[in-house]
């Protein structure tokens, strides 16, 4: 990163980073992350918090909702959410809800999650602070079903009738979605998966993305070729006429995905390293300043140079600060760094915020403590930025 990058933005302003929280809440996150610091209480941690997780009559959701939840979630209810919301607007920061439900398998489950998200589309409404609600594919369709899909085999009736549920369930959420004006992030998912979500997520952008960007696909860049398929999908869009809405990501899933390939012997389909991935993000972020009017961005990433380039692009090509199709996010809970300094500088900054009941949320929770162990280097950032703000306040000698 350039000394001129850095100038634009000091992102190691703990002072403004942490403004939000008292001294406090502040100790209690510093804790906490000090916990997750060590990989062993992690490990010991995540398999506990799935028991009491599951545990009769939610006995064991105030211990989760006290440490891990509250830092990571912005409720267990759309409502239990809107404090959270509240608080990030009141530091220049949008919404971004997300459900936090997984692996559900019944079609029962499926329309659930589909109320849901509708819900949130009528909540995020009602608010000018939630522009944009989430949503995954997998909570609508078996992933068996996705599979067959993109390995075209014969569907059985079933199968079918699965597949044409999701369609019914997706075009139903991106009607209501345009309907009040509310933005979807449709999440990427495994690489044996996504196509026939590409698919899908296209199709309706042609249909929905005319005036503006209401739906938006998900791109893993630490998957290889996935620039060449956000150049695809620009010219697709391009040709018809319509924005692309692209959501712009690292990636989630890289050890399922390797030990996929080597089970069943293909090609990695994931970058050899992390600089291959670094590499190819930059140039997906530099790509899409290219055409901001044809293309609206969210650049989704915990990765300080990643942000800060998309701050000198904007600036060297004389680009507002708040263009509505230059966007970033972090997920709530981290990265507060980049968030609030963006924000503090006029930049369109949003907070990804999941919800959900605790006995739903807590795979979503574990990946947040997994990822962001000693091992990942995340930890180790947010824990030194903690630091400073703590002696800053002189509260270090107190925790």
């Amino acid at each position: 990163m350039t000394e001129s990058n850095e100038a634009n933005i000091e992102f190691q302003n703990t002072e403004i980073a942490f403004s939000y929280k008292s001294d406090k809440e502040l100790r209690k996150t510093y804790r906490l992350f000090q916990l997750m610091n060590n990989p062993g209480l992690v490990k010991i941690g995540s398999f506990f918090g799935s028991i009491l997780a599951k545990l009769p009559l939610h006995v064991g959701d105030p211990i989760i909702k006290e440490t891990i939840f509250n830092q990571f979630c912005g409720g267990v209810s759309l409502l239990e959410c809107q404090s959270v919301i509240d608080k990030l607007h009141s530091k220049k920061t949008l919404t971004i809800l997300d459900y936090g439900a997984e692996a559900k398998e019944t079609d029962e489950d499926f329309q659930a999650t589909l109320d849901e998200n509708l819900k949130a589309i009528e909540f995020a409404y009602s608010t000018s602070n939630v522009p944009v609600v989430s949503t995954k594919l997998t909570g609508f369709v078996p992933l068996s079903v996705l599979e067959k899909m993109q390995s075209k085999e014969p569907l059985d009736n079933f199968e079918k009738l699965a597949k044409e549920r999701l369609e019914e369930r997706f075009l139903e959420l991106c009607e209501k979605a345009y309907e009040l004006g509310v933005s979807i992030f449709v999440d990427a998912e495994e690489s044996w998966i996504q196509e026939p979500i590409d698919e899908l997520t296209r199709q309706a952008m042609v249909r929905f993305n005319k005036e503006r960007p209401i739906i938006y696909n998900t791109y893993q860049m630490y998957r290889k070729h996935r620039l060449d398929g956000l150049k695809q999908d620009f010219e697709f869009c391009k040709s018809n006429s319509v924005i692309l809405g692209a959501k712009i990501v690292r990636g989630a899933y890289m050890e399922k995905e390797r030990k996929r390939a080597e089970e069943k012997n293909y090609e990695d389909p994931i970058q050899p390293n992390k600089e291959q991935t670094d590499l190819q993000y930059n140039d997906a972020i530099r790509f899409c300043l290219e055409d901001p009017d044809r293309i609206s961005l969210c650049n989704a990433s915990h990765n300080q140079e990643s942000n800060a380039l998309q701050v000198k692009l904007m600036k060297e090509k004389n680009l507002a600060n708040d263009h509505p199709h230059l966007n970033f996010c972090q997920l709530y809970g981290m990265s507060d760094h980049l968030t609030f300094n963006l924000a503090a500088h006029h930049y369109n900054v949003a907070k990804y915020v999941p919800y959900g009941p605790i006995k739903d949320v807590i795979p979503y929770l574990i990946r947040r403590a997994q990822e962001n162990s000693s091992v990942t280097g995340d930890m180790g950032r947010e824990l030194s930025l903690l630091n400073i703000e703590m002696k800053r306040r002189g509260l270090l000698k107190n925790t």
